[in-house]
């Protein structure tokens, strides 16, 4: 079960602070789903429509890395998303509770399955693992284009 642990919308911060999103959950029945329209609600009020390519890239992100998360290290787990305040910017960090680092699989087009670090690698500008003392976390951060107003 996801437990959101803030939430904060733009009209609680100041101007210039980053919009944020934070969940939890303890077992493996947390939600893709959910983690998709978090992403989404949240890059919707840092002005970016839904249906437009840097959403749905996000939406990808983060429900490979969440699916990961979920699949290979069943327990407590984190997903946390930071928008900067120009909007460019989309920080995605899911932890787990496996201290294994994930493996990026050679692109075979033939093979079923496997391909979904190989797409978050290709999406994102920077994707990295950090050592926690109870797992990992995977931080991920994908470059949007500044929303039109």
């Amino acid at each position: 079960m996801v437990t959101p642990l803030k939430n904060r919308a733009s009209d609680e911060q100041e101007p210039a602070a980053p919009l944020r999103y934070t969940a939890a959950w303890d077992t493996a029945d947390a939600s893709i789903a959910e983690a998709r329209a978090a992403v989404r609600t949240l890059l919707v009020q840092a002005g970016h429509h839904p249906d437009h390519r840097p959403s749905q890239d996000a939406q990808l992100v983060v429900s490979e890395l969440v699916a990961n998360a979920l699949r290979h290290a069943p327990g407590p787990g984190g997903l946390a998303l930071e928008v900067t305040p120009d909007a460019a910017l989309l920080r995605i960090a899911v932890s787990d509770s496996s201290p294994r680092p994930p493996e990026v699989r050679a692109h075979d087009a033939r093979r079923v399955g496997g391909h979904g670090l190989y797409l978050v690698s290709r999406l994102c500008d920077q994707l990295q693992t950090v050592a926690l003392e109870t797992g990992k976390q995977i931080v991920a951060y994908l470059h949007l284009r500044k929303p039109a107003n």
